[in-house]
């Protein structure tokens, strides 16, 4: 009978904890349904107007823009690639690691939605990892042209 209840109290303390961590990396709405992959929460992202709003604004200091996929870059944006592969991600932490860790610090990939997406969060843990605080990732939940290209968002000029 301990056993049994013992068994049952475990239980419960585990679905408890998954439920507070899973609600602890994702909010209603906005994030829901993102997949586990989801590793940032509502106040690391920003959104495409808000970024695109800043980009060339006189007198506002640029956040650092890391294109961290294989999609257009974005007006301002260093083109790293995908970062889910080895080489991009050590390019992405070479550049990263001069900057001051309190720089904005912008990551994209724009591939696909986010939940399916392999370069947000490997770019993302990698930037944290190296002491950045204020890392934003650009809320594109379904991909760069829908939800920065077909807005009229600037892009880079192709030189």
């Amino acid at each position: 009978m301990k056993t049994t209840a013992h068994g049952l109290i475990w239980a419960l303390a585990v679905c408890l904890f998954a439920t507070l961590t899973t609600q602890a990396q994702t909010s209603p709405g906005k994030l829901s349904g993102l997949g586990k992959n989801v590793i940032w929460t509502p106040a690391d992202l920003v959104e495409p107007a808000e970024l695109a709003a800043s980009i060339n604004k006189p007198g506002v200091t640029q956040p650092v823009i890391f294109n961290i996929g294989a999609v257009e870059d974005i007006e301002g944006a260093v083109h790293v690639g995908a970062a889910n592969n080895a080489e991009n991600r050590k390019k992405l932490n070479k550049l990263a690691e001069r900057l001051p860790k309190n720089r904005t610090v912008v990551i994209y990939c724009g591939c696909c939605p986010f939940g399916k997406c392999p370069n947000v969060a490997p770019a993302f843990t990698d930037l944290k990892t190296l002491g950045l605080t204020q890392v934003k990732v650009l809320d594109l939940p379904v991909n760069l042209k829908t939800n920065w290209i077909a807005k009229g968002y600037p892009l880079a000029t192709v030189k």
